[in-house]
């Protein structure tokens, strides 16, 4: 009997190739989209040298792959849905060191609504609402840490909290 038909031979592994730097960063931007600064970073931390990085970058935004405008718009649209205000998400645009206007554009190009996104999220965290003034401190505080500006949190807390569908 032959040693593979017992399965006694050793396996041997693939040899891994290579990826080129183009290749990671296209990898990563399959997944989701990334900003020029974060691309870059992340292929050097992946070893690849900065000049290579920044190379790869470049040609993946001159071939259409990697766009500031749709990662910005993308990351406004990603974080309003995971409950987080126009404060929080505009300040983490601003560590992407996009253009001041790209962010503004994406701001208020947001089709949603932030004070039903902060009543949303009351209603998830304090489903029945809240009497106490320890629980309104508690929301007011989640909702500032989520960057919502105060005229929206004062607006949804001091309505009581009784009936989300109301305060919307």
């Amino acid at each position: 009997m032959d040693d593979e038909d017992q399965g006694t031979a050793p396996k041997r592994r693939a040899r891994r190739v290579e990826q080129t730097p183009v290749q990671r960063a296209l990898g990563l931007l399959v997944r989701r989209e990334h900003s020029r600064l974060e691309l870059t970073r992340k292929l050097a931390a992946r070893g690849v040298e900065r000049e290579d990085a920044q190379a790869a970058v470049d040609k993946l935004s001159q071939a259409g792959w990697q766009d500031e405008q749709r990662f910005a718009h993308s990351l406004v649209r990603n974080r309003a849905a995971a409950g987080y205000g126009p404060l929080h998400i505009r300040a983490e645009l601003g560590t992407h060191r996009l253009p001041a206007e790209l962010v503004a554009e994406a701001m208020t190009q947001y089709e949603g609504d932030w004070q039903q996104n902060a009543c949303d999220l009351l209603a998830r965290r304090f489903p029945h609402g809240f009497e106490e003034m320890t629980q309104k401190r508690k929301a007011m505080d989640l909702l500032a840490r989520r960057g919502f500006p105060m005229e929206i949190i004062r607006r949804l807390v001091q309505g009581r909290g009784q009936d989300w569908d109301d305060q919307a």
